[in-house]
């Protein structure tokens, strides 16, 4: 282990679904997923920092209505980390987390999974660790079913519980527009709902099967295809989530979508500009919080895979996770806020 930094601060992004099928129920209770993901540029914060003076891990949070406890997957991912590199939280050191919410909760755009993914990332790179994207990801996955993906983002497909990742291209650009109507949807309801509301599960259809083998897309290729098993189940109950749709569209999106199990709702627009006044125009009514973002991702470089650690974590392609880091020396970290 060759620590070279004491603390850092990591930027952990969005993603949508820009295809979400639910499949079968496993023994295990959760659903395989078959799902096309994307990051964006709506991004939370997490900053780091050892503590020779304290034992533990200590998480201080911007947003009061967030757990800072081991509920956290933040707390979670970070225990798991020190058990994982031989440094018991209880024990080898202090551990400091500031953790600055962006991204909106139960919003189907798994902030909380990318905040964990990225305390793994973050971590790796303090202690020194050494890990791949692949070990990473195995940590990931016992965290939480999103987590695997953001180690081989800006875009996966994604099948099984979300442990089995294939990195995928984008050619072009696009804006999005997410909209936030202002309440939360918990993923274990959008689920029961779904159930209730589908007398059995269909296959993919052809186009997507033949989608399946495909490591490159074009956004003009994606835009057709987009579909979220979830949307229609969840607006019989909240309608806004349906005249959210609507308004993106009439306001220029070349296709809207509920992103996850919901409660975001985001348009795919062409341009800077028209992403602006779609956000303006949509995100006036009451309660709603609506944000214009781009799409770019990480650099990503081609690597064989001769011998992966773990066949379901191992993509086509291997690129650096993508979150941005920065050294905190000399900047303040008043872990005194909460």
């Amino acid at each position: 282990m060759n620590r070279t930094e004491q603390d850092i601060r990591v930027v952990a992004p969005a993603k949508v679904n820009l295809i979400l099928k639910v499949l079968d129920r496993r023994p295990d209770g959760y659903h395989n997923i078959w799902s096309l993901m994307h990051t964006v540029g709506l991004e939370d914060e997490l900053r780091f920092r050892l503590s020779p003076r304290s034992t533990g891990v200590r998480l201080h949070c911007d947003d009061a209505a967030l757990p800072t406890d081991g509920r956290n997957l933040v707390s979670q991912a970070a225990s798991l980390v020190l058990e994982r590199a031989g440094l018991p939280a209880d024990r080898a050191m202090g551990l400091e987390i500031r953790l600055t919410k962006r991204i909106p909760v139960s919003a189907g755009l798994a902030g909380g999974s990318s905040d964990a993914a990225a305390t793994i990332a973050g971590l790796n790179r303090l202690l020194g660790l050494g890990w791949s994207p692949e070990e990473m990801a195995r940590v990931g996955q016992a965290v939480g079913s999103d987590v695997p993906f953001f180690f081989f983002a800006p875009s996966a497909l994604v099948r099984g519980r979300g442990e089995e990742v294939a990195p995928v291209t984008f050619t072009g650009e696009r804006w999005v527009v997410l909209v936030h109507p202002g309440f939360p949807i918990e993923t274990r309801w959008a689920y029961e709902r779904l159930a209730s509301t589908r007398q059995a599960v269909p296959p993919l259809s052809p186009t997507l099967r033949g989608v399946a083998g495909r490591t490159s897309f074009s956004w003009d290729d994606v835009v057709p295809l987009m579909e979220n098993d979830f949307e229609e189940a969840l607006a019989q109950t909240h309608r806004v989530l349906r005249e959210i749709k609507e308004e993106l569209l009439s306001a220029g999106a070349e296709a809207a979508l509920l992103s996850g199990s919901g409660a975001t709702v985001f348009g795919v627009f062409r341009d800077k500009a028209s992403a602006g006044r779609a956000r303006a125009s949509v995100g006036r009514a009451s309660g709603r919080r609506a944000y214009a973002v781009h799409t770019g991702g990480a650099s990503f470089q081609r690597e064989a895979h001769s011998s992966p650690a773990s066949p379901s974590l191992a993509g086509r392609l291997t690129r650096n996770p993508p979150f941005r880091y920065a050294p905190l020396s000399g900047q303040s970290f008043d872990s005194r806020r909460s």
